[in-house]
Parts: structure tokens; C-alpha cells; sequence
């Protein structure tokens, strides 16, 4: 197997706790790119998990602009010839934004994401990892992140419903979704490395990848 991938920017993304850094730590480390990952130190997360309509603009309002900040710095610095692994992609600002902002709060957020948006790179391709409720819960809190401790099964449960919505209709790039559920890339190297072979295959349009091993710990 070669070890190389046929593009220069791939983005992971998924719910939260469906694996997606880990796998862009280990995509890095085997193919020697530069990894992208989000700021998870937002201010005002610990307040929207404890007050969900309260905080919710500030929030989505931050990660908005870390993200943009972060793809501009990286994309201006012509990186373009290393392999480039981000656990995100732009465009989940408004999945977020969608599911937590007011209708006013929404105007306003979908003006200024509309002025940032043509200005980021869009992947080569996007590898959607998904999940059911009970494997992201569990996953979350096995990571037992102190700001992630107040996330509620029915917030997970819309957020899940907005992911697949939103990649059910997407069509920017390339698009490999996998069922992550029975995929475990920590514990048994056969899988990360079947994941692996999907990724150097041709990808055109949507083409979608299930596992068939055993319940996922990662």
C-alpha cells in the first residue's frame, strides 16, 4: 500500500465525541502532514452548556471567528504542498448556529459567516464520521471533559439529526461518510488501516464506508 493520500486537504468532521481528533492525530503521524484543530478553549462554553439560550451568540460568535482566524493563518502560510488534516470544516458554524441561535441572532450570524465563508479554502475532500446517540454519550464521557459534562442526550440527539441533515444535501467536495460506530483505529490497527485504504481510493461525489468489526472504543 502507498503511502501517500491523492489530495492536499482533507477535513474530518462529526458530532462531538464521534472521534474526529483522534483520527487527524493519527492520519498526521502516519502521513506526516500538518494538522488543523479547532480551539476548544472558547470562554463562553461553560456557559452555554449551564445556559443554553443565554449564551448561545456569544459562543457560536467566538468559534466563528477563531475558525476563520485559524484557516486564514494557516492557509497563508502556502502549506499546500504538505498534507493538510483539519478535525473540523467551516461551514459546522452554521450547523451549530442553526440549532442554537434566535431568529434575530441567526440574521446577524448569517451575515457576517456570509462575508467570511468565500474566503476559506474548501477541502479536497471531507471524511464524515457518524454515529448513534449512546456511542457519542459514551465516547464524550469516557474523554470527561469538564465543559462537555453538562451536554444533554436531547442536545446531542438535535445535533446528530442536524450533521446528517446537513451532509445529506452536501455537495461542495468530495464526501467519504463512515459509520464510526464498530470502527475502533485506537485498538486494532487492521481498522485505521482499512479506513486508510478508503481514503486512497478514488472519492466522487458521496460514497459511504460501514465497518463491520466489533463496538468502538475510540
Amino acid at each position: 500500500m502507498t503511502d501517500t493520500l491523492p489530495f492536499h486537504y482533507l477535513a474530518v468532521d462529526g458530532p462531538i465525541g464521534v472521534g474526529k481528533t483522534t483520527l487527524v492525530n493519527m492520519l498526521i503521524q502516519r502521513f506526516k502532514g500538518v494538522k488543523i484543530l479547532e480551539d476548544v478553549e472558547n470562554p463562553f462554553l461553560t456557559d452555554f452548556y449551564n445556559d443554553r439560550a443565554g449564551s448561545a451568540f456569544q459562543t457560536e460568535l467566538y468559534f466563528l471567528l477563531s475558525r476563520f482566524k485559524q484557516q486564514q493563518e494557516v492557509f497563508q502560510r502556502d502549506l499546500f504542498q504538505s498534507l493538510l488534516v483539519s478535525d473540523y470544516t467551516f461551514p459546522k458554524n452554521r450547523i451549530f448556529a442553526y440549532l442554537n441561535l434566535s431568529d434575530d441572532e441567526l440574521m446577524l450570524f448569517d451575515k457576517l459567516f456570509g462575508l467570511l465563508e468565500p474566503q476559506v479554502p474548501v477541502p479536497d475532500l471531507v471524511l464524515y464520521l457518524t454515529a448513534d446517540l449512546d456511542t457519542c454519550l459514551e465516547r464524550i464521557g469516557r474523554r470527561n471533559r469538564s465543559f462537555e459534562r453538562r451536554i444533554s442526550s436531547d442536545y446531542m440527539a438535535e445535533l446528530i439529526d442536524a450533521y446528517n441533515h446537513y451532509y445529506h444535501y452536501y455537495s461542495r467536495s468530495p464526501l467519504l461518510v463512515v459509520d464510526t460506530r464498530n470502527l475502533n483505529v485506537v485498538d486494532r490497527p487492521e481498522d485505521f488501516e482499512e479506513l486508510v485504504h478508503q481514503l486512497q481510493r478514488p472519492i466522487k461525489g458521496t460514497q459511504y464506508y460501514v465497518p463491520l468489526g466489533r463496538t468502538s472504543t475510540d
